[in-house]
């Protein structure tokens, strides 16, 4: 077992991570509802590179995440290395030789997403200089969430 930072309790820390998880379920399966008029996807659809396709669903799990995260754990020292902010630029304060590091991947399978693939999901995990030690995957159209620690 790893020892987390001072003030945050490992059992707190999963129930609010399952409650962040469920939020951002509900968020990429109303986008899902959405996306499956045509008409609408050019609405969500925020980047058009073929390669690496950004969406609204993309941008409000990650902004739902860092907020969550940030407003349950104040003063905590901790980082969050987001795909969706190395993406935009504004990742501009984050340390990346902190000792504990989140890193979030709010839509992993954007392509899919898009295609109605049912096939994405959303992983964040913390690490503690640079080794993980808490690993989410949430599964939203399989309605599943995996959490382990180490």
């Amino acid at each position: 077992m790893f020892k987390l930072p001072i003030g945050v309790d490992i059992n707190n820390l999963i129930d609010d991570l399952r409650i962040f998880s469920w939020e951002a379920a509900d968020i990429f399966l109303y986008y899902s509802q959405i996306l499956k008029n045509p008409i609408n996807s050019k609405n969500i659809i925020k980047s058009k590179g073929k390669e690496d396709p950004v969406t609204s669903a993309d941008l409000k799990v990650n902004d739902l995440i860092i907020k969550r995260i940030n407003e349950n754990y104040k003063g905590v020292d901790w980082d969050i290395l987001s795909e969706e902010n190395v993406k935009t630029g504004s990742d501009d304060l984050l340390d990346i030789n902190s000792k504990w590091m989140w890193v979030l991947d709010p839509l992993d399978g954007t392509k899919d997403f898009i295609q109605g693939t049912e096939n994405y999901a959303m992983h964040l995990a913390l690490n503690y200089e640079k080794k993980p030690c808490i690993g989410l995957v949430l599964i939203p159209e399989k309605n599943e969430l995996w959490i382990a620690d180490s």
